[in-house]
């Protein structure tokens, strides 16, 4: 390298660092690792009224939900889909028993979501979701749309817990 080289690198402003990539900006073909799993984003729902997302993850043949909503700071809950069947919108308990464990309903809402990828519902359009906490901090999900339920339980995570490896 030329001294002249040298000195003109003294003199150069250091490249900015990048900017990590907002949670709430992830969609399918990101990889993000939550509690030292590594997944592939396929999907995403947005609640842009809420300013939350549910991104739909997969590790091999695991798929899990990552439910990310930023409020006075971004919350995290990972989620696996359940099987079960509730029989009518209109008549969703407020109190929820699943094998042994009571989940008490702390919020509902409902909201214009539009998706993107693989997501467990096909096509935008109004959600209503109730969202449950048990005693023992285990979580429930019940998203219903265009006349089907989809049920999931989960665990809220720690921010420190995720990480966004590679955006696309």
């Amino acid at each position: 390298m030329s001294l002249f080289r040298r000195v003109k690198n003294l003199f150069a402003k250091p490249e900015p660092p990048q900017a990590e990539k907002s949670p709430l900006l992830l969609g399918p073909g990101d990889v993000v690792e939550v509690s030292l799993v590594t997944y592939q984003v396929t999907g995403r729902t947005r609640n842009a009224q809420r300013n939350a997302v549910l991104l739909t993850l997969q590790d091999g043949r695991d798929v899990r939900y990552l439910h990310i909503e930023e409020r006075e700071r971004i919350t995290y809950a990972l989620y696996s889909p359940i099987d079960g069947r509730l029989d009518s919108f209109d008549e969703v308990p407020t109190t929820i028993e699943l094998e042994d464990t009571n989940y008490y309903l702390e919020e509902q809402y409902n909201g214009e979501v539009r998706v993107l990828g693989k997501t467990p519902f096909g096509l935008d359009g109004e959600q209503y979701v109730w969202q449950y906490q048990s005693d023992d901090r285990k979580l429930l999900r019940i998203e219903w749309q265009d006349g089907r339920f989809m049920l999931y339980e989960g665990e809220a995570v720690i921010a420190a817990d995720v990480k966004i490896l590679h955006g696309a």
